[in-house]
């Protein structure tokens, strides 16, 4: 049976070369086989004899055949149905050669297109072969970068996709490649606004390129997404610096979330100057003056922890100055009638918020300023007793007992019990001891030498002061002694002068206008600076 199907194919193929299609049609319906009728039909195409072709591709079953037939019979011209004839038997150099003598390299571009055969579609487009159309060339072009980023050729595919103006295809060729200089470049290039800014932001945040994924956001309008890439990345200062130049009123939990990262790794300056740039002056004066407390407690140079006082100081001025500065800004549409009284009223909110919050923090931002006091004293006192001023430095010296909250008082009564046998004032030099006796948290040994040292000094001198000058207060007229800072008759509080460490006496005194701390005038002449707050006299 095998050989017979073989031998008809043989004969028909005979048939088709030397006697014509006729007969070997008749000769077919007398042996049928698809191959057979196949055979007549691909015979018949190359002779365009298309009617044949037609119902021997029906014999066979041959839907596409058929298709094809009918397309052909469409075709306007000989030539055509011969070059889709050769692309039919795979003959497709012929059939471009043959679009191309007609002068219709569109069909032989067409041709390639559904050929797939890229690189000969460019050929063609740039000899002039094809239409020239640009649309054409880029999706060629864009074409040959698929065919390379496939198999993972991600240079090549590059080329290809920037001659193509493929931006998507081309950032995640930089990408593969960690050509972040060109994702960057390219990032930069795009319009505001445009669909794959996003994907490139995400692209820079995970290989850490925080500047580039935010420039990237902030170019589609992603404040949110830029704030966070930014905490995710650990740039706490650029994502607070955003949120203060967009508005953000999550601010204050931004800030509180990286000051709290700042504290975790033992960066207080930094959570301070966070803090102060961002105009949260208490929170940063909390910091300062918790730092001043840990400095003291480690006994660190009396300067510098006078220097931290001070700062926290001013910058709860500065807390209160913004405050003022705030209440003068007019709301917007403000009429002019109605100036005086949003005026007042927003003057008493103010005030009202203000006196809350100080309230709240009274305890701990009050102490800024006196702990600045008790330092700028205690380093008076101990330069004077240098110098030999003995007297000013005891006068000074009293006025720490004010200030045992915060320094340590084992330092105070020391000094004092110093400054006080200097000047022979005996009485205020054995209350000191007693003071120092009797001191928790000292040992025994330190406990006699001080009973060893009172009786040394004792059993020479009776416990008597030298003589005390005394002047009038100011306000009752009663006299007082030159040392005492409040009068015990009208309870007067007398300042001190911060140059000399004196009681002042004087209404005719220089004020600070920094600090609203006084001097004598006559003190506060040999000196540049404010002696606290070092301001410019």
């Amino acid at each position: 049976h095998t050989h017979t199907h073989t031998q008809s194919l043989r004969d028909t193929r005979d048939l088709l070369q030397k006697v014509g299609i006729q007969d070997a049609c008749q000769f077919i319906e007398d042996n049928p086989h698809p191959r057979l009728w196949r055979l007549l039909a691909e015979s018949s195409l190359e002779t365009l004899d298309l009617e044949m072709a037609e119902k021997a591709f029906v014999r066979c079953g041959d839907y596409q055949g058929i298709h094809f037939v009918k397309r052909l019979k469409k075709l306007d011209s000989e030539v055509k149905q011969k070059a889709e004839v050769a692309a039919y038997f795979k003959r497709f150099e012929a059939a471009e050669r043959m679009y191309l003598d007609m002068d219709r390299g569109d069909l032989a571009v067409d041709l390639r297109m559904k050929l797939g055969d890229w690189f000969r579609v460019v050929h063609l487009l740039k000899t002039g072969g094809g239409a020239g159309d640009d649309t054409l060339l880029t999706q060629a072009w864009n074409a040959i970068g698929d065919y390379y980023a496939d198999r993972q050729k991600w240079q090549h595919a590059v080329t290809y996709y920037s001659q193509g103006r493929n931006q998507e295809r081309l950032a995640e060729c930089y990408y593969m490649l960690e050509d972040y200089p060109g994702l960057e470049k390219l990032a930069s290039s795009l319009p505001e606004n445009h669909s794959l800014l996003t994907g490139l932001a995400r692209m820079f945040v995970t290989v850490g390129m925080c500047e580039q994924a935010v420039a990237a956001y902030i170019k589609v309008n992603k404040l949110k997404e830029a704030i966070d890439c930014c905490v995710k990345l650990n740039q706490w200062d650029q994502a607070v610096e955003l949120a203060k130049q967009h508005s953000v009123k999550e601010i204050d939990t931004l800030l509180a979330k990286y000051a709290s990262h700042l504290m975790e790794k033992e960066k207080v300056l930094s959570a301070i100057e966070l803090y102060r740039k961002a105009n949260h002056f208490t929170e940063a004066a909390k910091l300062l003056i918790t730092a001043a407390k840990e400095a003291t407690s480690l006994s660190l140079n009396p300067v510098k922890i006078k220097k931290i006082y001070v700062l926290a100081a001013l910058l709860i001025e500065s807390y209160h100055s913004h405050k003022k500065e705030q209440l003068k800004v007019k709301p917007p549409g403000s009429s002019e009638s109605g100036d005086r009284k949003g005026e007042v009223m927003s003057t008493l909110q103010g005030l009202l918020q203000e006196g809350f919050s100080a309230s709240a923090d009274a305890a701990l931002l009050g102490s800024a300023w006196r702990g600045a006091e008790a330092y700028h004293f205690f380093l008076i006192a101990q330069r004077q007793l240098y110098n030999g001023e003995a007297e000013s430095s005891l006068k000074t010296a009293l006025l720490l007992r004010d200030y045992e909250d915060i320094l340590d008082p084992l330092a105070i009564h020391s000094l004092l019990a110093l400054c006080s046998s200097a000047c022979c004032s005996y009485s205020v030099c054995s209350k000191a001891f007693i003071k120092l006796e009797s001191l928790k948290g000292l040992t025994d040994e330190q406990k006699q030498n001080y009973e060893d040292i009172a009786m040394e000094i004792f059993t020479r001198h009776s416990p008597k002061n030298a003589v005390v000058n005394s002047l009038e207060c100011p306000s009752c007229d009663s006299t007082v002694k030159e040392w005492t800072t409040s009068c015990p008759s009208c309870d007067s509080k007398f300042p001190v002068c911060i140059a000399s460490g004196q009681p002042l006496f004087d209404y005719h005194s220089w004020m600070c206008s920094t600090c609203k701390h006084k001097a004598y005038e006559k003190e506060i002449k040999s000196f540049r600076n404010c002696p606290l707050c070092h301001s410019p006299v």
